[in-house]
């Protein structure tokens, strides 16, 4: 299973979000100092779900940062976070 696909399924299944977009942008660093150049190791993530209803941008961060911290341990060298309830997603138009 490809390390987005992991993502993707560890977010679901933690948060049972509403919308769910892993973007892969490691090809957008490849040859940058400290990337692996695996092709899997930048990735862009937007989650929204009822389950950061009433939670913090921070707090929001590390809930994330829990369920994935086994690909931010290893293949995962970024990841660019957008948290938000689905109806702050509609808000800004997401």
């Amino acid at each position: 299973m490809s390390v987005e696909d992991t993502i993707r399924r560890k977010l679901t299944e933690a948060f049972q979000p509403e919308r769910l977009d892993v973007e892969n942008e490691s090809h957008l660093h490849h040859g940058h100092h400290g990337s692996p150049q695996t092709g899997e190791s930048h990735f862009r993530v937007l989650v929204a779900a009822d389950a950061f209803d009433g939670v913090n941008r921070v707090e929001r961060q590390r809930k994330i940062y829990a369920v994935l911290a086994e690909e931010l341990d290893g293949p995962v060298h970024a990841l660019a976070l957008t948290a938000l309830t689905p109806a702050e997603a509609v808000r800004r138009n997401l």
